[in-house]
C-alpha cells in the first residue's frame, strides 16, 4: 500500500472512531441501515410519520430477533428500545446495547422492581426529546400470528402523553431468527435476501392511543405489509 493510501485509510479510521466516539447512536443507526439492506429486500413505508423532533413511541408488532435492528435502521432517528433483561445483560452484546441506549426490563415476578425502573428510565428519555421503541406483545410470536398486546404501553402514556407512531412488520415469520419450526436462533440460516416491509402509520395522540386502537392500527399495517412481503411466494 503506497504512503498515500495508507494516510487516506489512517485518516478515514480516526475520522471513523472519533464519529463513534462523539456521536454513538446515529453512527450505529448508519451501520444498521446499511447491514439490514444487504441481509434482507426491504420496502419501507410512512418513515416520514416518525416525527422530526420530540418525543414519541414507535409500537411494532414483534416476529423475530431482527426486529429492532430493522426497525431502528428504518428510523430517520435513533431509537431507545425496552428489551428483555437476560438479552440486555448477555456478556457478549451488553456493551453495544449500552452504547445504543437499550431499556432493560423482566418480569417483576423475576426481579421484582424491574418494570418501575424501565418506566422510570422510558420516563427520563421522552422528556428528554428522545424516541422509544415499544413491542407490546411482550415476546416473540410463536405461530406468526399478531397476540394481543400488554398493558405496558398504558403504563408508559399515563406517565407522558406523547405521541404513539404505529408500525407493521412483515416477512420475518419463517427465518432463524423467528419462532418457526422451533426456537428461535436453534436453527442455521435457510433464507437470504428474503423480502421484508415495514409499513408506519400516522402518528396517534396520547389520548386516541388505548391498547384497542393500537392493536388495530398494528394489525392493519401488519397486513398491508405482508401484502408486498408475500407477493414473490405467489
Amino acid at each position: 500500500m503506497t504512503p498515500w493510501l495508507w494516510g487516506v485509510t489512517s485518516l478515514a479510521v480516526v475520522a471513523g472512531s472519533w464519529r463513534l466516539a462523539s456521536a454513538p447512536r446515529p453512527f450505529l443507526r448508519w451501520l444498521v441501515f446499511l447491514l439490514v439492506h444487504l441481509v434482507y429486500r426491504l420496502r419501507f413505508r410512512g418513515r416520514h410519520h416518525i416525527p422530526p423532533r420530540g418525543p414519541a413511541i414507535v409500537v411494532c408488532n414483534h416476529v423475530s430477533f431482527m426486529d429492532a435492528l430493522v426497525v431502528g435502521g428504518a428510523s430517520p432517528r435513533p431509537l431507545r428500545f425496552l428489551m428483555d433483561k437476560p438479552i440486555y445483560e448477555s456478556p457478549w452484546l451488553n456493551w453495544l446495547f449500552r452504547l445504543v441506549g437499550a431499556i432493560p426490563v423482566d418480569a417483576d415476578r423475576r426481579d421484582p422492581g424491574s418494570v418501575r425502573h424501565a418506566l422510570v428510565e422510558v420516563s427520563r428519555a421522552l422528556r428528554q426529546g428522545e424516541v422509544v421503541m415499544v413491542f407490546p406483545e411482550g415476546r416473540l410470536t410463536p405461530d406468526g400470528e399478531m397476540h394481543p398486546f400488554r398493558r405496558g404501553l398504558e403504563l408508559i402514556l399515563a406517565r407522558d402523553a406523547v405521541p404513539v407512531v404505529p408500525a407493521g412488520l412483515a416477512g420475518l415469520w419463517g427465518s432463524w431468527t423467528s419462532h418457526h419450526g422451533g426456537k428461535a436462533l436453534t436453527r442455521p440460516p435457510r433464507r437470504f435476501r428474503a423480502r421484508v416491509a415495514l409499513f408506519f402509520g400516522e402518528p396517534m395522540p396520547a389520548g386516541e392511543a388505548s391498547r384497542r386502537n393500537v392493536e388495530a392500527r398494528v394489525r392493519a399495517l401488519k397486513a398491508e405489509a405482508e401484502g408486498w412481503a408475500d407477493s414473490a411466494r405467489r
